[in-house]
């Protein structure tokens, strides 16, 4: 299946909302096999660095059985754990759409699966990414109500104007966060768990900045599409991450982000509290 963009209207085989029928017998025995690759090459990035709540989503959802998920199998037990279901589109799709599926608890998943010669790197984010890295994630609670709480926000900041600094939050965090978690840190982003080298670099690597979530920070800050990013925000837990969501003015935070210079990913500020361990 080849990857699309988007449109400015769904492409032919795809509802009003973007969805499409997963047609997970289309799917050829060379995409399993490209499938299981990625598994094995990536799950080493699981013990040690992943978070406890992404272990348990992927123990849960059966993710790391042999071959590409079937979604008639995996959205009951999603749906039986958060009320949450994957829903595959074609590729990105358009803002409006994306929070409306996050606010109603469902994920949008690429339904798509980039090339064996592709398998370091996908132009833009596939089914691997979508499954593996972020579905998981979606069993836990409390993450799953920051994710609607996200869409909802998300429909606001369209209003608004504001949607590319909600989307700095989404790859500060969804994509790329860290938690704080038994003495350490782990990485619960997709964008991160799908890709092993960039995980390793971002928990251990001496010269990576790593520092506390400030959401004002994150939306004033740019972000690489192309290489490992050049900071990483903290939380320090799931409900901390909630309580941001739910209880900061973004309005104002938007407001505010507009009258500010946008920074660099590698760029210091003042204000910068970088994140360190309690001895």
């Amino acid at each position: 299946m080849a990857i699309s963009h988007v449109f400015d209207a769904p492409p032919p085989g795809c509802a009003a909302d973007w969805t499409m029928p997963q047609n997970w017998e289309a799917f050829t025995a060379r995409e399993h096999a490209v499938w299981d690759k990625l598994l094995a090459t990536n799950s080493r990035a699981l013990e040690g660095y992943a978070s406890r709540a992404f272990l348990k989503g992927l123990d849960l959802l059966q993710v790391m059985e042999p071959g590409i998920p079937d979604l008639k199998n995996l959205n009951p037990r999603l749906r039986a754990a958060t009320g949450w279901e994957v829903v595959p589109v074609p590729g990105f799709i358009p803002n409006q759409p994306f929070f409306e599926h996050l606010a109603n608890r469902r994920f949008p998943a690429a339904n798509f699966l980039r090339s064996a010669e592709d398998m370091d790197y996908s132009e833009e984010p596939d089914m691997y990414h979508d499954l593996f890295g972020h579905v998981p994630m979606l069993t836990d609670p409390v993450f799953a109500e920051f994710m609607v709480a996200y869409g909802q926000a998300g429909l606001r900041a369209e209003k608004l104007g504001a949607a590319d600094y909600l989307g700095r939050l989404w790859l500060y965090t969804v994509e790329f966060g860290l938690v704080a978690e038994d003495g350490g840190l782990r990485a619960f982003g997709g964008g991160l768990l799908s890709s092993y080298a960039e995980t390793v670099a971002a928990l251990t690597a001496p010269g990576v900045r790593r520092l506390r979530l400030d959401v004002a920070r994150v939306m004033r800050t740019k972000y690489h599409f192309d290489r490992f990013q050049g900071v990483y925000f903290v939380v320090d837990s799931f409900e901390h991450l909630l309580r941001v969501m739910e209880e900061t003015d973004l309005a104002s935070v938007y407001t505010q982000v507009a009258g500010s210079p946008a920074l660099e990913p590698g760029d210091s500020d003042p204000a910068d509290e970088p994140y360190r361990i309690a001895a």
